[in-house]
């Protein structure tokens, strides 16, 4: 169920109005759960979702491919481009892989190099949700690279509390009010009780504080 728009779009106006400051500001988007235990199996949320607009700050993907895929992602503007060969290099060089962890934002992997990605980075990318998408040898790796630009990640860390970046202070309002709508409807549909399982949503700037919503 979607956020009542004119709601959403007045609690945009209000953040943006206070704590102004010298740079451009990210809008944080929070979910507080309630009968939601992520410690347990079924409370688990982990969900990457595309937004309809750039949250502001373009992410940076890296893509773990050979051969025809790894050119045309190299060709598509791939942030980094990581060949088998390398790929090997980085087992057990863990100061590499935790320097390749936290430059890029996320990661596409060609699925049969699945394997190989697991084995040498899964320890250091996985617990940091930034597991690679498989995707076959023949896809269009340049659609999934800018799908990726406009993704954000949203996982529970311990307590039933969901935090994701949907925009900057200079975006549009309307655009912002609908990167949330998305991100709360998929959500909502992950809850067993939907809306029901929402305790309260919250927006901020950066350096704000947060603004509590009507749900």
């Amino acid at each position: 169920m979607p956020l009542d728009e004119k709601n959403l779009l007045q609690t945009i106006k209000e953040i943006k109005k206070s704590g102004k400051r010298n740079f451009s500001q990210s809008i944080e988007l929070i979910i507080s759960l309630r009968d939601v235990d992520p410690k347990k199996p079924e409370g688990k949320i982990q969900e990457l979702i595309e937004l309809p607009n750039s949250p502001g700050k373009e992410n940076r993907v890296c893509v773990i491919a050979s051969g025809e895929m790894a050119l045309k992602a190299k060709k598509a503007g791939a942030d980094l481009t990581i060949k088998k060969a390398e790929l090997q290099a980085l087992a057990g060089d863990k100061i590499k892989q935790k320097e390749l962890v936290d430059a890029y934002d996320f990661f596409v992997a060609e699925a049969p190099l699945m394997p190989m990605v697991g084995k040498i980075l899964g320890a250091t990318l996985g617990p940091r949700g930034k597991m690679p998408t498989p995707v076959p040898p023949t896809a269009k790796v340049a659609e999934h690279i800018k799908k990726h630009r406009k993704m954000v990640f949203v996982r529970a860390r311990g307590q039933p509390v969901l935090q994701c970046r949907i925009g900057t202070e200079n975006m549009v309002d309307d655009k912002i009010a609908e990167n949330a709508q998305v991100v709360i409807r998929r959500i909502e549909g992950r809850l067993k009780k939907g809306m029901r399982n929402i305790r309260s949503i919250h927006l901020k700037t950066t350096m704000g504080s947060p603004v509590k919503m009507k749900v």
